[in-house]
């Protein structure tokens, strides 16, 4: 198979300093976002911003890339809601983003059974694996799941 690129083409607008504002466009959304510096690092907030934005994307390729590997296992997954929470360690005025703790609250149908609420776990640890952009930031950014699988009742 040959070797594909694939491109995601965002412009950033952007004025000021720390108490600036700006926008995020992604070119094949074109869905703007608005984007600040959070207050904890002396900006205003009130907007995303990239350590949100680097939580999110890390969220949503594992909340994906979940949903497209239970569906191929053909597991009887009827939901996923992913929390996450990103943390960036301070160390004086250098910054690092540590960690992002996944929590996946994965449903499956009432009759699943106890081999394929096992095998849905399984894959939801296994899952990340796969993820782009987790693999991006990988050996990086520590990357921990704590999924929950649960019957619907």
């Amino acid at each position: 198979m040959a070797t594909q690129i694939h491109e995601y083409p965002v412009v950033v607008n952007w004025a000021g300093g720390r108490e600036g504002h700006g926008d995020i466009t992604p070119q094949a959304s074109a869905k703007t976002l608005p984007i600040s510096v959070p207050p904890e690092f002396g900006g205003v907030g009130g907007e995303t911003n990239p350590e949100e934005l680097l939580t999110s994307a890390i969220t949503g390729c594992y909340s994906i890339t979940f949903g497209i590997v239970a569906a191929a296992r053909k597991l009887p997954v009827l939901h996923v809601q992913t929390s996450a929470l990103g943390e960036v360690e301070q160390n004086g005025l250098a910054f690092k983003y540590k960690r992002i703790t996944l929590r996946p609250l994965i449903t499956v149908t009432s009759e699943a059974t106890d081999d394929q609420m096992k095998q849905t776990e399984e894959f939801a640890h296994k899952a990340d694996a796969y993820c782009i952009v987790t693999n991006a930031v990988r050996g990086t950014v520590e990357v921990v799941l704590e999924p929950t699988v649960v019957r619907a009742g």
